[in-house]
């Protein structure tokens, strides 16, 4: 019987090592999207070594699913990037992360730079993405370094799986100014990062890359060759005198008219010289009659749902269907668009969430209006069977905005606007039938089933079970944390605010009603993160108000990483009587251990947790 691996596989396999995904200087290693991005800063420090330029690398940002676990994986991998030259520094919240990535712009406009230039990577998930906005505004305009550069690593949950909200940064992302790269692989991961900090140096612009949970939380084998990418630079496009990038002295106006006369010109050239944007199978144009224009993870879902339907790459050049993957959403390419669109008779836009793409499509299609030729039809959130966008009771939804998509939902789009068209009886038929084997499959899963729902609940042993307990005739808040979970805990809390906004909404509540307290759960976490301003704000409008500070010395919520900086109870406690609150009692498990503990401010009672109820009701009062 013949052995199942040859002396020469065995032998590659005993060579491998979890390491590879690291120290493997090319070749294939198994990564996940997380390990990527943790292995795509050292791949850059190869290729401008290899270029012969010395550079650094810089990543801060603030942890948050799917994000959740890249700053434990950087730790893990400290040995790695120091010898890359690569520094870590977690960021006390996502903004002045964001403002030191800034900063890593501007060390070579000054003396003293120890490298040719510093690129940048910043991380954190949707809410992070919201709350930069003014950050990633100032510095994008301001620009970035010619040996630097910037990628905004932006952590998308469209399912809200572990959010308060589904999150799409997309549009934020627009809104700076930041061109937005969405990957549909752990392979483009690496692969747009290269890109992405390319685009940066040349266009001067920071440059996001959307991660969302399917793609950044998977794990496959990939190419990790520094060089595997071949980085084309733009021969259609000239760069002013002086280049785009970061300079002193710079004026508000001059950076506003940099950015939106030259820099996102750049980066649509850069897109166009390296193929972010692609046609992936030629149709003709005399054959060509239909379209689909997908990117990212509806990318994946759209090749699934292809083959779900029979629509093999050969059956679809034979019914004249062109596929079209956008690597760059924002702003879109247009000629390799205007290519992909001649002769076509429809588009179909497959996008997840709120529309980037449909409405580029139209705009750039507009133009062909006066020059004799044919505009394609273009449908993606709504059917336009019986009228237009807004009407939605007549014209229903295609693909919803709404939650996320699967194979399914994108096959029945497919079919439904193809079915339409003149096909071939076999073709036609083929679709048929197994539209309706997915539609059975489909009714089949959404049967109803006897299940037992098992609510997320504290860990075994939490001591914050019980701080989360009120008194009974009492309400609390939530907020961000682990302690959200008390929202469907039977202890009378309810509502629940933004990072850092933790009580915050009895101010706007207190003048108005005769409630005079409430208490407010806030993590320690998020004391750090921000919310200590919100105490100040409860402060200065002199509310009656109870913060229950849970300290765990640790961000339990996204795997028990420590605070990001130095925090203890007795640190605490004067913070936040000097900021002028009136009465402040620490509740423990273990009173004793506070009796000699330096730096507790005089006066501060240390009492049981036994006595928590009484020291509520006492607070309230």
């Amino acid at each position: 019987m013949n052995a199942p691996f040859s002396d020469e596989q065995l032998q590659a396999l005993n060579a491998v090592k979890l390491d590879d995904k690291y120290d493997l200087a090319a070749g294939r290693a198994w990564l996940s999207g997380i390990h990527a991005l943790v292995r795509l800063p050292m791949n850059q420090r190869v290729r401008d070594q290899g270029d012969g330029f010395n550079t650094a690398g810089f990543i801060s940002g603030y942890r948050g699913s799917p994000l959740g676990g890249l700053d434990q994986n950087l730790w893990k991998a400290a040995a790695h990037l120091k010898e890359h030259h690569v520094v870590f520094q977690p960021g006390v919240n996502e903004d002045l992360a964001a403002t030191s990535i800034w900063g890593s712009q501007q060390v070579n406009m000054f003396e003293g730079a120890k490298y040719d230039g510093v690129f940048g990577l910043w991380y954190g998930k949707g809410p992070g993405v919201d709350r930069c906005g003014d950050v990633f505004k100032h510095a994008n305009a301001a620009g970035t370094s010619p040996l630097g550069g910037v990628l905004v690593v932006a952590g998308d949950d469209h399912s809200a799986k572990s959010s308060t909200l589904p999150h799409q940064s997309d549009h934020i992302l627009k809104a700076c100014g930041i061109p937005v790269l969405f990957p549909s692989s752990v392979q483009e991961i690496l692969d747009y990062g290269v890109l992405g900090w390319a685009m940066s140096r040349y266009a001067g612009l920071w440059v996001g890359m959307k991660c969302i949970t399917d793609i950044v939380e998977v794990s496959a084998s990939v190419d990790v060759d520094p060089d595997r990418v071949k980085v084309n630079v733009p021969t259609d496009f000239v760069l002013p005198e002086g280049g785009l990038n970061i300079r002193l002295g710079d004026t508000p106006l001059a950076q506003e008219a940099r950015l939106l006369d030259q820099k996102l010109y750049a980066a649509l050239a850069f897109a166009r010289a390296n193929g972010l944007n692609r046609q992936l199978w030629a149709v003709p144009d005399q054959q060509a009659r239909f379209g689909i224009i997908t990117s990212g993870k509806a990318y994946l879902d759209t090749t699934q749902a292809l083959l779900d339907l029979g629509l093999t790459t050969e059956v679809c050049q034979q019914i004249g269907l062109r596929l079209f993957k956008v690597g760059m959403v924002w702003p879109l390419e247009s000629t390799g668009l205007l290519s992909f669109a001649e002769n076509l008779d429809e588009i179909l836009v497959v996008e997840e969430k709120r529309q980037m793409l449909e409405y580029q499509v139209k705009e750039e299609l507009f133009s062909w209006i006066g020059r004799g030729k044919k505009i394609p039809r273009v449908v993606g959130k709504f059917d336009d069977k019986d009228g237009g966008e807004w009407a939605v009771p007549q014209s229903p939804w295609l693909l919803p905005a709404h939650y996320e998509f699967s194979p399914a939902m994108v096959a029945r789009a497919i079919a439904t606007r193809l079915l339409r068209l003149e096909l071939p009886a076999a073709v036609r038929a083929g679709i048929e039938a197994r539209m309706a084997f997915i539609e059975a499959r489909q009714l089949e899963l959404a049967r109803p089933r006897v299940v037992a729902e098992r609510k997320p609940w504290f860990c075994s042993g939490c001591p914050h079970n019980t701080s989360t307990r009120v008194p009974e005739g009492s309400r609390a808040m939530a907020g961000i944390g682990c302690h959200y979970m008390a929202l469907w805990m039977d202890r009378s809390t309810h509502v629940f605010t933004q990072m850092g906004g933790e009580g915050a909404p009895w101010i706007g509540q207190a003048p108005f009603t005769t409630e005079n307290h409430v208490f407010v759960n806030l993590g320690d976490g998020t004391y750090f993160h921000s919310g200590l301003l919100a105490i100040r704000a409860a402060v200065t409008a002199k509310v009656n108000i109870t913060y229950k500070i849970l300290f765990n010395d640790a961000v339990a919520m996204t795997g028990g990483q420590p605070v990001d900086g130095q925090i203890t109870v007795p640190m605490m406690a004067a913070q936040v009587l000097a900021e002028g609150v009136h009465r402040l009692i620490v509740v423990t498990d273990e009173p004793e251990k506070y009796a000699h503990m330096e730096g507790l401010p005089a006066g501060v009672p240390v009492v049981h947790r036994d006595e928590l109820d009484c020291v509520q009701k006492e607070l309230r009062e």
